[in-house]
């Protein structure tokens, strides 16, 4: 069981013609060797598709199957218990030396720092399923009753009726890979494109059996929804951010141009500054009277992937990057989140958090593993030179680092403060991005083409100018 964990050899340098994926093994050592014995769900997606373009699909298998076991496992934390569908945020293998036994003990939340929730868990799940079918061809494993009864308990946690007026999943922080207190509850843009990622592959991969049926249907609806929200409302260029400066408050009825009641004043300084005439992103959150307008990789380049984004507003991304490379990659690709917060909003947000103080961990930090999304993005809409530049810098320093999990500066300049060294998903995300660089056909196991059945409409981006 512990064979697909993850667990990283200690090596300093990797070749993509000597490497062998089964370094990211440790079949004979006793599990508690292991640097970290916590194995997350979004950690392990960078290694799936290694082992995916790797041609060894049946890692990824095994772990899918595990984690769907696991969903079905009990859920309580204190006297609650949790839904169903539910997907563990982590789990870990018990080693029984007496009876030479394994277990796996998964984690929803109870005893995560912070009891955070996983909500982002369930989404990887199913786009790791996709991608696992996409890549061997094999439609089995997704037409299996229990992956099928596994796929709609975890869509009927966010297709079920509420008090939203949204059609975006209202989250509380700390709910995906910024898992500390960061100010991203609300509507997080790394969970709404998440979401609407997990839609898409949900509806390729659901058959209509036993309630598939309607779940398809919802699954129409909410995507239309969805993706004219997140286009409208999320999408920041220089355009739209000229029109935020002029708003008007306090307007009522079905004709308000400021439909959340944003007050212009306050949109932060560094915004002006930061904002290209040419480029754009999806900004961090958007909710009554607040917008979020920091920059969250994660999101946008799965934004990208998943076609959530224009293809116009894909570009506008790419050229964000490029035009603030300094800001947005610096010395170590890449930035989880920009402008870093301190001083008085600092203590406010995070709650005096030690570990994301200012351009360290989540908090403006870089990290290593986005290098693969990025990757991804860069070649889905044919701008490949910006991934290859980012991946020579990583290379000056990755390897003679020791593979640490993020770095820490403005420019990502220092290994981070408290990064742990030899990490599984730096390496991992090094490898995918190396090989897809090399052979761009393995981008299609995870990226999605603009959906033809999502009527189009007329985007904020101005660079269709």
């Amino acid at each position: 069981m512990a064979n697909y964990l993850g667990c990283v050899p200690l090596t300093t340098t990797f070749s993509l013609n000597d490497m062998h994926f089964d370094q990211f093994l440790f079949p004979k050592i006793p599990f508690g060797h292991c640097m970290f014995y916590q194995v997350f769900m979004r950690d392990f997606i960078p290694s799936a598709m290694a082992f995916l373009m790797n041609g060894e699909p049946d890692v990824v298998k095994n772990f899918l199957l595990r984690t769907l076991k696991l969903q079905a496992s009990e859920k309580r934390i204190d006297c609650f218990t949790l839904a169903k569908g539910v997907m563990p945020a982590s789990f870990k293998v018990m080693h029984d030396p007496v009876r030479n036994s394994e277990t796996m003990v998964a984690d929803f939340g109870e005893t995560a720092i912070g009891r955070v929730a996983p909500v982002d868990s369930g989404f990887w799940w199913i786009i790791l399923l996709r991608a696992y079918t996409k890549s061997t061809g094999d439609y089995s494993l997704a037409e299996m009753p229990d992956c099928q009864r596994g796929m709609r308990l975890i869509l009927s946690l966010c297709l079920s009726e509420g008090f939203d007026t949204f059609p975006t999943l209202l989250c509380a922080d700390g709910c995906c890979m910024v898992d500390r207190r960061m100010g991203i509850y609300g509507y997080p843009i790394e969970i709404q494109s998440l979401f609407f990622m997990a839609l898409r592959c949900a509806r390729q991969l659901l058959t209509v059996e036993d309630g598939g049926k309607e779940f398809l249907e919802m699954i129409g609806k909410r995507l239309h929804a969805l993706h004219y929200h997140i286009r409208s409302y999320f999408w920041l260029d220089f355009h739209q951010l000229n029109n935020i400066y002029r708003y008007k408050t306090e307007e009522y009825s079905h004709t308000a141009v400021n439909k959340f009641n944003v007050n212009p004043e306050s949109i932060p300084d560094w915004v002006f500054e930061f904002m290209p005439t040419n480029g754009g992103y999806f900004i961090g959150n958007v909710s009554p009277a607040r917008m979020d307008f920091r920059w969250f990789a994660l999101g946008n380049c799965i934004a990208i992937l998943s076609s959530l984004a224009t293809p116009q507003q894909s570009i506008a991304i790419m050229d964000l990057i490029e035009e603030r490379w300094q800001d947005l990659v610096g010395e170590m690709p890449l930035k989880v989140s920009y402008p870093a917060i301190d001083g008085h909003e600092w203590r406010i947000v995070t709650g005096c958090d030690p570990k994301n103080t200012r351009w360290s961990y989540h908090n403006g930090g870089s990290w290593p593993v986005l290098l693969w999304l990025l990757t991804a993005a860069c070649i889905k809409i044919g701008r490949p030179q910006i991934a290859r530049r980012a991946l020579d810098l990583a290379e000056t320093r990755l390897a003679k680092d020791g593979w640490p999990e993020y770095y820490d500066g403005k420019n990502g300049c220092y290994v981070g403060k408290q990064a742990r060294k030899q990490q599984t998903w730096s390496i991992a995300g090094y490898l995918v991005a190396k090989m897809m660089l090399e052979d761009p056909s393995h981008v299609g196991i995870i990226a999605l083409e603009e959906d033809q059945k999502l009527k189009p409409f007329l985007t904020r981006c101005s660079t269709w100018a």
